[in-house]
């Protein structure tokens, strides 16, 4: 590598980042350290990809090679290796964060622990203006017991509900769940209970219930399979439980539902003409996604968009799209799960959209894509909610963490987030 290529490399200061973010420029700000320290303290909006990776995920997660890109480290050297090495994949506005994390730190900015935590810090936002209804493990155990007319919906992928689940739970993953929660519940007198394994996914996927104008009483299980442990409650595991199919009437009950809450959020609809409009655009980033379940769009994809289950783009869109200020389409076969996922991303504060087509005279892809493998151990960050062997003191701080995040974020106030 050249020298003139290293001196290329210049530096963003944590006022420059802020501005930007404020006036939802597009940028990427990247964390280069492996996912246990980034876990540990970063900006809201930062997103991970550790410097042993950058070849294999950075044209993946940043596709626009002139997308402005600014790259950390705590002091240990990583960013500038970092830097060169984008420049060396092509990137041609790359800058490295002006001191750090610690000039970041000094700057008087604030820095969010966990993963996936401006996510998460909107979960709690919601909650805090929706009022969620959500009931604690101790009352969920005693309808179980009772045989009460309730319905557990596991908000989660279904994975993570086969690892352990709440007793009776069916798995209906976040996006799924306006669109099938009638077929599993018909009875409107049937109470709808939601669950994941913190906060996050529980509120959202029982506040999705209640937008939709649900009609069954509908609570998300307070604190998730960690509140479920904390109390003393057993776990099942290796359940197979899934949301029955929905036929044409159930589709058509659900699409206007979730329609009119997409378009409360600002959602726009788009077709062929307006998508090749976007992708023609080369001044801005876009990211094209399938929202519907793996199996679904491993059998047969519109051409280059790529999948991400919609409750999880909402609760991973730092690991989905970077790029904070691109703009993001998506798509789905039958309708209301683009729909629920735009209300949500539109909240977080994305320009989104859904592409409104008919897919009958579309020539599908099929397979998985061609995503980066996924990532291994090395440097993983171990989650205090998923297993099911996680120490009590770690499930509780986690949780004292989210409950803190409505006022780190007001502190922080780079957010733009909204709440219908």
């Amino acid at each position: 590598m050249s020298t003139d290529t290293l001196d290329r490399t210049h530096l963003a200061t944590p006022a420059q980042i802020r501005a930007a973010l404020l006036a939802r420029d597009e940028i990427a700000l990247i964390d280069v350290r492996e996912e246990h320290d980034f876990a540990q303290g970063h900006p809201l909006f930062a997103a991970q990809i550790p410097l042993r990776l950058i070849d294999a995920e950075a044209r993946w997660r940043m596709p626009r090679l002139d997308t402005p890109v600014v790259v950390y480290d705590a002091g240990e050297g990583l960013a500038h290796k970092a830097a060169v090495r984008l420049q060396a994949l092509g990137y041609t506005d790359v800058r490295e964060l002006d001191g750090g994390l610690s000039g970041w730190r000094e700057a008087g900015y604030e820095l969010f622990e966990d993963v996936n935590s401006y996510s998460k810090a909107f979960g709690e936002l919601v909650e805090h203006y929706r009022h969620t209804p959500s009931l604690a493990a101790e009352e969920v155990q005693a309808l179980i017991r009772e045989k009460a007319d309730i319905a557990i919906l596991d908000a989660r992928r279904y994975e993570e509900y086969h690892t352990m689940s709440i007793p009776t739970g069916t798995s209906v993953p976040g996006a799924e769940l306006v669109l099938r929660a009638r077929a599993i519940a018909p009875d409107p007198d049937t109470t709808i209970i939601v669950n994941c394994a913190g906060r996050t996914r529980s509120i959202i996927g029982a506040q999705s219930l209640v937008n939709a104008g649900l009609p069954n009483r509908v609570y998300a299980l307070r604190n998730g399979t960690i509140g479920w442990t904390l109390a003393g409650q057993q776990l099942e595991t290796g359940q197979v439980r899934v949301a029955p199919e929905v036929d044409d009437a159930a589709i058509g009950d659900a699409r206007p539902h979730a329609r009119a809450v997409a378009y409360r959020a600002g959602v726009k609809w788009i077709g062929w003409v307006e998508l090749d409009h976007l992708r023609a655009d080369e001044r801005r980033t876009l990211y094209l996604y399938d929202v519907r379940q793996p199996r679904e769009y491993e059998a047969g994809h519109l051409p280059g968009f790529r999948n991400a289950q919609g409750g999880q783009l909402v609760q991973e869109t730092d690991h989905n799209a970077p790029v904070r200020g691109a703009r993001i389409v998506l798509s789905d076969d039958l309708g209301p799960r683009a729909d629920m996922t735009a209300s949500w991303l539109a909240q977080l504060g994305w320009e989104v959209y859904v592409l409104d087509v008919d897919w009958s005279g579309v020539t599908l892809e099929q397979g998985k894509g061609g995503a980066p493998a996924a990532r291994g151990p090395e440097g993983r960050y171990k989650r205090p909610y998923e297993g099911t062997d996680n120490q009590a003191e770690k499930m509780q701080a986690y949780l004292d963490w989210e409950y803190g995040l409505v006022a780190q974020l007001e502190r922080d106030g780079t957010h733009g987030f909204t709440v219908i």
